[in-house]
Formats: structure tokens, sequence, C-alpha cells
């Protein structure tokens, strides 16, 4: 009698985390269990004809590294598994992940709308960007879906979201600002850098697009810069790679390989700072001298049940308001948070996030400082306000750390 065959060597059988281990590998001649580093900008063909089947698409093999390449199809095919997508590419950065999405669903005369509530970078690139395109943008309070539903016009071509939003973590409801999109012919697209893949599934929830910037949870590590774009085979495999191939905001050989290796840890680690995000969030919800915490399964978020619903876990990252000296309430004063960030002994001052370090930040003075005080407040970003990325330290630790650091103010 014949074995068998397991369902598990399947890996759409496999959970995400096993998929973040053996997902999308596949092995040279000489049966190597790390996956290879093909670290090669061109390739060689067996003849001209061959070259040129390569180049009129009717044989699949690899022609440059600007737009293909062994080790991007490692991290985007695992990816794609991850993420239930059925093509990506991936980006020399975050950004140019969130610019390749959103311009390549653009054309002159188009409109665009957004949430006002997004990192500058991405602000940028609806707010100032695409206007020099002829392509016209809203923002709105994404907090309520009718919003979105009141900015729509005819020539609307996309929605783009990030949520949780970056840094106050407020939520937008994918499946509903999913539906409005689709019922106006627009896609939807999604930044999901705070969530990870892990703990939340835009595409399952409707959304069309969906990116992230692979230097954060992907990476996690601080050591290399990368970005990627998901979606089905038509969206990905149309505009995004006639931009990425045609322009070149590709990412190397290299980092696609790095990401590949930090993808096999990627579930375990962000559990684990998730579990010590959410214990530094009950601490410091209770303590005197913080005024808000934001945190999305925390009970105090406004909308928490949301959160519960579209978020299988809570993330890796929270926010917080410092209590100000200021005796009119305002929030302009910025002295106490710039004492506890100042007095903190294990975690770094930095700008950046998903990191295995935890770094702590002043958002008002550093990623979105280039906003106007009255876009910061629009955006729920005040002088009061600093968001932590928790990382893999002893959660105890962390949370004797903030003690201290507030014992100063």
């Amino acid at each position: 009698m014949a074995n068998a065959k397991n369902p598990l060597a399947d890996p759409k059988n496999q959970s995400a985390a096993t998929q973040s281990v053996h997902g999308g590998t596949y092995r040279s001649p000489h049966g190597e269990t790390s996956e290879a580093l093909y670290l090669n900008s061109g390739f060689v063909y067996e003849s001209s004809a061959a070259a040129e089947a390569r180049f009129m698409g009717d044989d699949d093999g690899h022609i440059y590294s600007r737009f293909s390449n062994p080790s991007y199809d490692m991290f985007q095919d695992r990816m794609c598994l991850i993420e239930g997508a059925q093509a990506a590419r991936a980006t020399a950065t975050g950004m140019a992940a969130v610019t390749t999405a959103v311009m390549s669903q653009v054309r002159a005369g188009d409109h665009v709308v957004a949430a006002r509530a997004l990192f500058g970078g991405c602000r940028f690139v609806v707010e100032d960007y695409l206007p020099r395109w002829g392509v016209e943008s809203t923002l709105v309070d994404g907090r309520d879906p009718e919003n979105f539903a009141r900015a729509m016009k005819p020539n609307t071509k996309a929605i783009f979201i990030e949520t949780p939003t970056n840094p106050t973590l407020e939520l937008v409801d994918i499946a509903a600002v999913a539906e409005i999109a689709h019922a106006n012919g627009a896609v939807l697209i999604v930044d999901n850098v705070f969530a990870t893949p892990i703990f939340q599934k835009p595409l399952a929830l409707g959304a069309d697009l969906v990116t992230y910037s692979a230097t954060k949870h992907i990476d996690g590590q601080g050591r290399c810069m990368g970005g990627i774009i998901l979606g089905s085979k038509e969206l990905i495999e149309a505009d995004i790679h006639t931009i990425i191939r045609q322009t070149g905001p590709t990412i190397s050989p290299f980092n696609a390989w790095v990401m590949l290796k930090g993808l096999e840890t990627l579930a375990i680690r962000v559990e684990r700072m998730t579990q010590s995000a959410s214990a530094l969030a009950d601490f410091l919800a209770d303590h005197p001298k913080i005024d808000k915490v934001f945190y999305p399964h925390h009970k105090s978020h406004p909308q928490y049940e949301l959160g519960m619903k579209q978020m299988s876990g809570g993330s890796t990252m929270l926010a917080m308001e410092v209590k100000s000296n200021a005796g009119d309430g305002s929030g302009s004063n910025q002295e106490n948070a710039f004492k506890l960030a100042d007095s903190l002994g294990i975690v770094k001052i930095s700008n950046n996030l998903g990191d295995a370090k935890s770094i702590i930040t002043h958002p008002a003075t550093t990623t979105h400082q280039r906003f106007s005080e009255e876009e910061q407040l629009e955006a729920g970003i005040n002088r009061k306000l600093l968001r932590l990325s928790v990382g893999l330290e002893d959660g105890q630790d962390l949370i004797k750390d903030f003690a201290f650091a507030l014992d100063q103010i």
C-alpha cells in the first residue's frame, strides 16, 4: 500500500508561523538547507533563441535583477503564503512600496481618498506628490467609514489607509471601507505595518493591495531596508510590475535574502513583543503621570471592539500622552515627554519601529515634524505624545524602566 501524502507538505495547509519558516523555498542542485543568496545582476541564456523567448515572455526565467531574481521570488512567495495573496513585488524601502502601489492605480485627472492619520512620508505622497501629476486627493477622518463614502467622486480610483495608524494607533474598519471603495469602482490599499501580517489580514477583509515596510518587523533587527506590495495577480503583474521594471525601486538581492531569513522568526518575535506591549499598556494606563494610553487591545481604546474584531493581536506598538505641566491642560507642553524619554535606561530614542530593541519616539518633533501644528492636532498628535515600539527585552525589565523614568517627572 502506498504511503498517503501528508497534507502539511503543502504550505497552504500550514499556519502562518510554519509558512514563515518554510514557505516559498526552492533549492539549487546543491540541496542547501538555508536558502541560497543569488547576488547577481544578470542571467545567462543558453542561446539567442532562448534570450528572445525570455524577453517575449514565453519563458518564465529571469532577465535582470532590476525587476526579478530568485532571491526576490522566495521572499515574495513566502509573503504571499503568509498574507493570502496571489502575487507580490518587493521594493527597496517601505515608502517605495507605498508610492508604487498608489501611483500604479491612478492617472492624471483621477482622485484618491486617504485617511488623514498617516505616517509623514505617506501623507506627503498623497497630499503633495500626487497633485504634481494631476491627481487630486482628499484627506478624511478615517475612524468613521462614512467619511470615505462622503469623499468619493466619480473619478476616485483608490482609497489609501494605514491601520493601526502611525503614531496614534487609530483604527480604520477595513471591511467597511473596502465595501465603499468597491461600490465606487475604486481599489483599497492598506499599509499594514503596525499590525504585521501575523495579526491582521487586510486582503481577507476586502482590501485589494497591502503594503509593508519590511524594514520594520520583517527584518526586525535594524539591518536592512525593504518593502513589499501584495495583492491579486492581476493588479501586481500589471502596472505595479511595470513601474518597478521601468523605474527601478527594486530591493537588492542581499536585502531580499535578509528579509527571507527574518521571516523565519517573525511570528515568535512579534508574539513576544506583543505580550510585553500589552503588559506595558496595562501598567501605563494605571499610572498617575500618564494621561492616555493608545493600544488597540486595551479596553480604554475608543475603538477596542473593532481592534478585537479585525486584529488577532494588539500590536507591538503603543502610544501614550504624558501628563503636562501646562496649567491650562492644552497639552502643548513637551517637557515631561522629553524627560520621560531621556530617563529611560533600556529603551532607546530613535525613529524606527518593529525592532528587536525597544524604541521611543516623540512624533511631533521627529516623524511628523513637517506637519503644521493644526495638521498634527488634526491627526491626534500633540506635544505630550510618545510612540513606543516594544522590543524583545524582558517585559518586567521594560516596566521597571518606565517606572523609574516616570519617577523622574
